[in-house]
């Protein structure tokens, strides 16, 4: 696992925004078509902000899948994140992708999971655009998650610390209006990007942090897992990497 730290959040969003572009820019030149996935949460606010800012990117050749979604929330709800790839990258980019999958949280979850399984299934992603939660999670696979599912796209249960989260960054105004289930990309599919970029800012994902580096692998704390991908990058900013040993 590659390790960045960054003075502040904007340099970390730069630099993470700059690894993941420089490798959809040489898949580019390779291939006719790539696809990409990215998280939709508030640790990716600065790298979101600067990849779409990435002119040199052919985005008419990108394709955009979406790492997770909540059941039973429509796309106009405050909290969607699929209403927040929409309104903070897709719509925003110099040149409109070639597609964009979002998950509909209001589907029948099974269904959808299938129906995004055979679309992802054509071809594994260039580059994974993820971050780490408060609980360790990479998505939505909460602890002890699942590391042998083998579908793209699985129904998960959100644990309280995890729903915790939502509410504290401002998604939610109190824990029970935060859905339980969710609709999220397994780790399997996850590990199976080329390269995974990994934004984590701020001093309340401190804990986790030094958990994904320093435990061992285990489903205790999903995130661990990246440890085994061959090319992993980790960015974070001085808060997020305060209690790593150095």
């Amino acid at each position: 696992m590659n390790l960045s730290i960054s003075g502040t959040k904007e340099e970390l969003g730069s630099v993470a925004a700059a690894a993941g572009a420089r490798k959809i820019r040489e898949a580019l030149s390779e291939r006719k078509e790539v696809s990409i996935v990215m998280a939709s949460a508030a640790s990716q606010f600065e790298v979101i902000g600067a990849l779409q800012k990435e002119t040199a990117i052919e985005w008419e050749r990108v394709i955009l899948f979406h790492l997770d979604e909540y059941i039973g929330l429509p796309e106009d709800h405050p909290a969607s994140f699929s209403r927040f790839l929409r309104d903070r990258f897709v719509e925003l980019l110099p040149r409109q992708l070639k597609c964009f999958y979002p998950i509909d949280g209001c589907a029948d979850p099974d269904s959808e999971c299938e129906r995004l399984g055979k679309i992802m299934g054509r071809e594994d992603p260039v580059a994974a655009f993820i971050g780490i939660g408060e609980n360790g999670h990479i998505a939505f696979n909460d602890p002890p998650a699942d590391f042998k599912a083998k579908a793209p796209y699985i129904v998960v249960e959100l644990d309280e610390k995890c729903r915790r989260q939502q509410v504290g960054e401002g998604w939610f105004s109190e824990l029970a209006a935060v859905p339980e289930q969710a609709i999220s990309m397994s780790v399997e599919q996850i590990m199976r990007a080329e390269r995974i970029i990994c934004s984590v800012p701020d001093a309340r994902k401190a804990a986790a942090v030094r958990s994904t580096i320093e435990e061992p692998v285990s489903p205790e704390v999903p995130a661990t897992i990246l440890q085994r991908h061959p090319d992993c990058s980790l960015f974070l900013d001085e808060p997020s990497a305060s209690l790593l040993k150095r």
